[in-house]
């Protein structure tokens, strides 16, 4: 894949996925605040019902404890023509007179508002009353004078009733000058505004927490919940206002939880909404992830072909050269001269058939088709054969190996062929990653129902990225322009996969230029 594309690729997805997030919080943001403004209009709402309701039922008790005490006093009420009203129209066409009146009587009961145990002296509760004649005369010639007459009409309808505009204007006059004098604890009761806020918020659908409290011209009355803190954070509207419209007295009402229910609201979706969005992260991730470890395995893959094209360039050489050498007739006939180039061609092949071997081999074990038959071994033995395996190469090198067998316990359940490969890689490498002559030190010791074999040189080491990826397939750490030591990554790869097959463990220890140690772990038989 194209480097420049890859970045564009990699680009547009990241911009994607950023954006998916940020329309999904302004989502979040826009509905959070259409549920708060639609709370404050369901709040304004009830906190006005209530403060209707308020006033309506104390109007209403004191209206009953009116009619109680009127209906109780027997008395009979003085009557008073407050207006008399006339109008006279007359129809030339038909000569009828139509004359109507209307009387407004008032009702005295001389009910004094002391039954209120307040002193209203001046004060008399009346009820008032109309009523309404109209009178049809067929030609006759009336004027106003006439009325004292009596005169006898064509058609005459009379109507009486209540005026309940003037006595509802009256008694709530009244009403509300007699009450204003009165303590707020008897006019409303905790028990009942809390009733009463509760009513009207379930019937909005507000159904969380609330506190709530009346204020006396700015100063907290005893008529409030018990949890009421801070006026401030909360909503609040005049209740009991006199008849000259001042409002001494204010319902004050707060939500503790408001987010918490306004976010209740919204859990549903947002939680739905955070899980797609977290699926699509996933995805991104995963293809992200994806797409780097190809480019990645394409890489090793180059570098891997170009090693082994390396590995074997070198050996066809020298077959090559040993061949062409042999073919001379003055070579031919040195019987040991032809030995010696017989024995490179060999050498050489059988490093080329062992480069072949350890790809099959991880081909194979990733495959399972690696047949790992174990038996019980002395792993000290086993150390002891892979030593002899390097034992030419380390003394091409001038280097040396160092066994330090501390193990009381030795005796483990492997396979004798792959181990033996197990150690010689570590060694191989130890011996290749060592600029100096090789210096390497072989540990053994017991740590539980475990075998602990520690393998360590003093060698080029590895930086703490190498030491997290050794284990990997073709994996080898960058040595700059220097390409002195060769291999391709699969040794160390082959290593973790046949000691994991052991039920064992193998890491690495390393620092950068003071040399690695390897540890491998492998469970004893009890």
């Amino acid at each position: 894949m194209n480097k420049m594309f890859f970045r564009l690729l990699v680009l547009l997805m990241s911009l994607s996925l950023i954006g998916i997030i940020l329309v999904q919080v302004y989502w979040f943001n826009t509905s959070f605040k259409n549920n708060d403004e639609q709370f404050k209009f369901h709040v304004k709402q009830v906190i006005g019902n209530v403060a209707d309701k308020l006033e309506k039922q104390e109007a209403y008790s004191f209206y009953d404890k009116y009619n109680h005490y009127k209906d109780s006093t027997g008395k009979i009420p003085q009557k008073d023509d407050l207006l008399e009203f006339y109008y006279v129209q007359k129809n030339p066409k038909t000569n009828e007179t139509i004359v109507y009146s209307n009387s407004v009587i008032s009702e005295d009961y001389n009910i004094s508002s002391s039954f209120f145990d307040k002193k209203f002296n001046s004060e008399r509760f009346k009820n008032f009353s109309s009523k309404r004649v109209t009178e049809v005369y067929n030609n006759i010639n009336i004027d106003k004078p006439n009325f004292q007459q009596n005169l006898t009409p064509n058609i005459k309808i009379e109507k009486a009733g209540n005026l309940d505009i003037l006595d509802n204007a009256q008694f709530e006059i009244f009403f509300k000058d007699i009450a204003s004098v009165m303590p707020l604890e008897e006019r409303t009761t905790n028990e009942k505004l809390q009733k009463l806020i509760k009513k009207e918020l379930e019937q909005y659908g507000v159904n969380t927490k609330f506190e709530f409290a009346i204020y006396n011209n700015g100063v907290e009355s005893k008529i409030k919940s018990s949890g009421f803190c801070n006026k401030e954070e909360g909503y609040s509207i005049p209740v009991f206002s006199d008849n000259e419209g001042n409002d001494k007295y204010k319902l004050f009402v707060m939500f503790p939880n408001k987010k918490k229910f306004l976010l209740s609201e919204l859990v549903s979706i947002t939680i739905l909404s955070i899980i797609f969005t977290l699926i699509i992260l996933i995805a991104y991730t995963s293809a992200l992830n994806q797409l780097i470890r190809q480019r990645q395995i394409s890489e090793i893959k180059t570098d891997f072909i170009n090693n082994m094209t390396h590995e074997f360039k070198t050996p066809i050489a020298t077959i090559n050269l040993a061949l062409d050498a042999i073919k001379n007739p003055k070579i031919i006939e040195d019987k040991e001269k032809v030995f010696k180039y017989l024995q490179m061609i060999r050498d050489e092949n059988k490093r080329m058939h062992a480069q072949v071997e350890n790809v099959l081999r991880i081909s194979k074990l990733e495959k399972k088709e690696l047949d790992i038959e174990k038996e019980s071994t002395n792993i000290e033995e086993i150390i002891e054969d892979a030593i002899e395996h390097v034992s030419l190469i380390l003394e091409d090198r001038e280097g040396s190996i160092t066994s330090h067998f501390e193990a009381n316990r030795n005796s483990v359940l492997v396979n004798e062929g792959h181990f033996t490969n197990v150690v010689v890689n570590i060694l191989e490498n130890a011996i290749k990653y060592s600029p100096e002559p090789p210096e390497i030190d072989i540990y053994t010791e017991n740590i539980k129902d475990m075998i602990l074999i520690k393998i360590q040189d003093r060698g080029l080491g590895m930086s703490k990225v190498a030491q997290k990826r050794v284990f990997e397939k073709f994996y080898r750490e960058h040595t700059g322009d220097i390409h002195n030591v060769k291999g391709h990554g699969l040794g160390l790869a082959y290593v973790k996969r046949i000691v994991e097959d052991h039920n064992g463990q193998v890491y690495v220890e390393s620092e950068k230029g003071k040399g690695s140690t390897f540890i491998i772990k492998i469970p004893l038989i009890n």
